[in-house]
């Protein structure tokens, strides 16, 4: 079974908005059974709509398209589906009742025409009733192609997706079984674990896909299989998976669907009843954000200091200028001053910090563009590492992210 994925709108395409819709359709069709063909970005326009729409009629099972369905003139959709689909607009009672009550409930303005032509919809369209919002959801089908048309808020689309859009598709065409899952691994590059595992991926089976998801200092590594067993299916790639770790289980540190780094950091820190704390320059409280934006961060997290400039390391963090002076500011004897600082600061357990230059120029150090220096300490070891990690400044932060919190992960283990 195949789909394409089309989102509507001209602050997509102008860059104004980033689309997210898609990655999350991708996803979810995939957990069914669903293969997307493509995935693109249109104009607000009826030609371009008209066109898309004809591309993919009985080349794909399923269309799923999200824009376009809001209540002013610019959002076309709903007219669009009705000269494709040979339909007509007609009002539907139950659906101003819901804009009316969300009206008094949230908004306080009337209800105005525009408001109300949210409550016409194509005729013969089966409607996925958007409880969050105004705009209607709409399953239609012409020949062999289903069409879907959702609105463009994410959460709104998201909910019908959830809520019938998953269910309707299972129904109607019982996909089969297509299943992913994918191993976080942190340490090592693409070329080096491809090597490491070479035997194991020649011997892979032939309906089992393997893909290498390279970013920054960890490699993500996918397995995908199609069959008629999700469970089978499941218990194989399990199976294989297993027969990586006597390869590079030094680098494993989960799997995609498991928390992401930061949480399992987070769970270490409780099972051992310590607090963290960051110290940072380089980073900006970057690494700080990764474990705050987590509900219940509080349990394991005490402060950071975001110690950017050189008298901030002075006269908060208690980094001597003697040491400043000999090794400068991004140094390892500076970096693990400043965690030690934190530790006195906040009277956390663990301390992570970071000096470096990210560039694009030096700073107040005479260390290469992309030197970052981590330092990290724990009740039973100190830790520094000095690493270049290139000349682009945007690269360069997030390839000290993923470092520090490798670095921190294996110390705790």
């Amino acid at each position: 079974m195949q789909a394409d994925i089309i989102t509507i709108g001209d602050e997509i395409l102008i860059g104004q908005i980033v689309d997210t819709n898609s990655a999350f359709l991708g996803k979810e069709l995939t957990k069914i059974g669903v293969e997307v063909r493509q995935i693109h970005t249109i104009s607000d326009k009826k030609e371009c709509i008209i066109k898309a729409l004809q591309s993919a009629q009985n080349k794909v099972d399923l269309v799923v398209l999200t824009g376009g369905l809001g209540p002013t003139k610019d959002d076309i959709t709903k007219h669009t589906f009705c000269d494709y689909f040979e339909d007509t607009l007609v009002f539907n009672q139950e659906v101003m009742t819901h804009i009316e009550t969300l009206f008094k409930k949230y908004v306080k303005a009337p209800v105005n025409d525009l408001n109300r032509g949210q409550a016409m919809l194509p005729a013969s369209c089966r409607i996925l009733f958007n409880h969050h919002g105004t705009a209607m959801g709409m399953w239609m089908k012409k020949e062999q192609t289903v069409f879907v048309s959702l609105p463009g808020v994410p959460f709104e689309m998201k909910y019908l997706v959830n809520e019938y859009v998953v269910p309707m598709v299972k129904a109607e065409f019982a996909p089969p079984a297509l299943v992913n899952k994918t191993m976080m691994t942190y340490g090592l590059g693409e070329s080096i674990i491809a090597e490491k595992i070479e035997s194991w991926e020649t011997n892979l089976p032939s309906h089992i896909k393997l893909a290498y998801l390279p970013n920054l200092g960890r490699v993500r590594l996918r397995l995908s299989a199609k069959g008629s067993s999700e469970s089978l299916l499941l218990k194989e790639i399990d199976q294989l998976f297993k027969a990586l770790y006597p390869l590079i289980g030094d680098n494993i540190t989960g799997f995609e669907s498991e928390d992401p780094i930061e949480l399992q950091i987070g769970g270490m820190l409780i099972k051992n009843g310590w607090k963290l704390a960051t110290a940072e320059s380089c980073t900006g409280g970057s690494l700080a954000a990764l474990f705050t934006q987590h509900a219940g961060a509080s349990a394991y997290f005490n402060g950071s200091v975001v110690s950017y400039a050189t008298d901030a390391k002075k006269e908060i963090l208690q980094v001597s200028d003697e040491i400043i002076k000999e090794y400068s500011v991004v140094s390892e004897p500076v970096a693990l001053a400043m965690a030690k600082g934190v530790l006195n600061q906040t009277g956390a357990d663990v301390a992570v910090a970071t000096t470096g230059n990210l560039g694009p120029t030096k700073g107040d150090s005479g260390a290469e563009i992309g030197t970052v220096v981590i330092a990290v300490i724990t009740p039973e070891k100190e830790l520094v590492q000095t690493f270049c990690f290139g000349k682009h400044r945007v690269r360069n932060l997030q390839k000290a992210l993923n470092k520090s919190l490798e670095l921190l992960y294996f110390e705790m283990l």
